[in-house]
């Protein structure tokens, strides 16, 4: 089950697909973080979402906010996916230990070995706001965790 709003966003540090380790505390008491975990890079849905999520940028990384997008894909497929599509936003690579921080989130589907699409809006303190979490071929309406942010 997914953590809820209200309880403290555990900690994690990934490497991104520029093999940079990137944290979440990087961010605490400096801006609110988009968490969002989606299945695979180079699917159909994900494409989209994360394509949208390029496409309304200055919403989801400024001053304010970071969004920081983590599948379980190694950071060398991510590098080609991000390459691919234009995605200058830090994706983060859950690969190993396999699914460690997706579970941590309570995201991860074990029968299928990926994290499901489950989002998360933390603030500056390290609290989730804000959740939503998704089936495997339901897109995010990213208009929502846009007001969500909003309300921040």
């Amino acid at each position: 089950m997914a953590i809820e709003a209200g309880t403290k966003a555990p900690d994690f540090t990934l490497k991104s697909q520029h093999g940079e380790a990137v944290s979440l505390s990087d961010f605490k008491g400096k801006k609110n973080v988009v968490l969002l975990f989606y299945p695979f890079a180079f699917t159909g849905v994900c494409t989209g979402e994360l394509c949208a999520l390029r496409d309304e940028l200055p919403t989801f990384v400024n001053d304010d906010v970071q969004l920081l997008a983590v599948s379980n894909d190694s950071p060398f497929a991510l590098r080609v996916f991000a390459d691919q599509e234009g995605l200058e936003y830090p994706l983060l690579s859950d690969f190993w230990p396999h699914g460690e921080v997706s579970r941590a989130f309570g995201v991860f589907d074990e029968e299928k070995g990926c994290a499901v699409r489950g989002t998360f809006i933390i603030d500056k303190e390290g609290v989730v706001r804000w959740t939503v979490v998704n089936g495997l071929p339901d897109a995010r309406d990213l208009t929502e965790y846009a007001k969500a942010l909003q309300n921040l």
